[in-house]
């Protein structure tokens, strides 16, 4: 908790850093790189920070967290900022890397605020974010222990054992070990970070969701041939191959109750919801569950025919569709022509809903359950790189 000073302080400067968070991440990230090119390297994905989306979700969280130190709302709090620990373990992030990071964001503030920054503005701001840092490294050494590994601790070297299309952009690939032992367990909905050396030397990072049941003792993701990585992946990495992946991380997983379920994704989304509903049916679960799919056209969906198979498999599951482009297909049974729309879909009451796909997408589709009493808590969602939804304000 902040101190009371320090709570007056952020009150009064709020609106002037909030408004200037933006231009202080974008700098931050521009000095930290200059003093330490490895880490752009080697550890920060080069794709979302020319697209911005790594400092559209650093400002988002930040702003979200000071404002909430004023209005205290800790559910709100641990949800940031679980999804923020989850991504920093599959990283493999370090206390010690929270020093540099303090550095390069404060030269930042000073340098986009100038004179603003009084000494009693700088401790103020500097207290907020060793509040952010210090929680972060608390829950990243809880998901650390609960994995059993060493802080930072967290790769190692898998065989591609399997790889197949699964759409006319997509593949998966089957992990193993390299020793034949079972890999470490999972819960459904996690993913995982690969690695790859690039041919210009940079070992680029990104996560991908486990898109199997953790009953196997191998992973499989799945890979759509978009980004630097991920076209990496597609392009280079087949059978018997050796991949650098970390241990698996992610909150967005089932809950464990009995709650009827929808499971809502679009376009290369579905593949937590595949490993969801490949536990669910391993399991023989039978509470009600609603499976909702949007798509370009049947010949992008990745796991088109599984997914039809895993919802066949579980008693009290329906599966909705939906295709902009249904090609010389009629719409008919599950099967409609367009975006996703929940106008027609019953929503059974206590449902919990899960969603992954573009941020858009989410965004609506959450609007849309609000409408249909659908309890803001009761939604959970996934998001594929940076965390925008912060930065959204919901």
């Amino acid at each position: 908790m902040l101190s009371p000073t320090s709570t007056d302080v952020i009150r009064a400067t709020l609106p002037v850093v909030g408004a200037a968070i933006s231009d202080i991440t974008t700098l931050f990230y521009r000095k930290m790189f200059d003093a330490h090119p490895e880490l752009e390297r080697d550890l920060f994905n080069r794709g979302n920070q020319k697209q911005g989306e790594q400092q559209k979700a650093l400002a988002g969280a930040i702003a979200a967290f000071a404002a909430l130190q004023l209005e205290p709302d800790q559910a709100r709090v641990d949800l940031i900022l679980s999804r923020i620990a989850n991504k920093h373990a599959s990283l493999g992030i370090e206390p010690s890397q929270y020093a540099i990071v303090h550095t390069h964001l404060f030269a930042a503030i000073v340098e986009v605020l100038g004179d603003a920054v009084t000494p009693e503005v700088a401790a103020a701001w500097d207290e907020v974010y060793w509040l952010m840092a210090e929680t972060l490294i608390s829950m990243e050494a809880g998901l650390y222990a609960s994995a059993g590994v060493a802080a930072g601790d967290v790769w190692r070297n898998v065989r591609v054992r399997e790889r197949r299309h699964e759409s006319a952009d997509t593949v998966s690939f089957v992990l193993t070990s390299v020793d034949g032992t079972p890999l470490p367990t999972f819960a459904p909905g996690q993913y995982l970070s690969v690695a790859v050396r690039l041919p210009d030397g940079a070992r680029q990072i990104r996560q991908y969701s486990l898109s199997s049941a953790p009953s196997g003792g191998d992973w499989r993701i799945s890979v759509k041939r978009t980004g630097e990585v991920s076209n990496f992946l597609y392009h280079n990495v087949f059978e018997e191959d050796i991949v650098e992946v970390s241990t698996p991380f992610g909150d967005l997983v089932l809950q464990d109750d009995d709650a009827p379920l929808l499971l809502v994704s679009a376009g290369i989304g579905c593949t937590p919801m595949i490993g969801m509903l490949s536990h669910l049916a391993d399991t023989e679960d039978g509470r009600p569950i609603s499976v909702l799919h949007a798509d370009r056209s049947a010949s992008s969906h990745a796991h088109r025919a599984e997914l039809t198979e895993l919802v066949e498999r579980l008693p009290f599951a329906v599966m909705h569709r939906w295709y902009e482009d249904l090609g010389a297909r009629r719409p008919e049974g599950s099967l409609r022509e367009g975006r996703a729309d929940l106008g027609e879909v019953t929503i059974a009451p206590g449902t919990q809903a899960y969603l992954c796909g573009p941020l858009p997408f989410m965004l609506g589709m959450r609007e849309a359950l609000l409408a249909k009493d659908v309890p803001a808590e009761n939604i959970h969602y996934e998001v594929f790189g940076p965390d925008s939804w912060s930065a959204a304000g919901v």
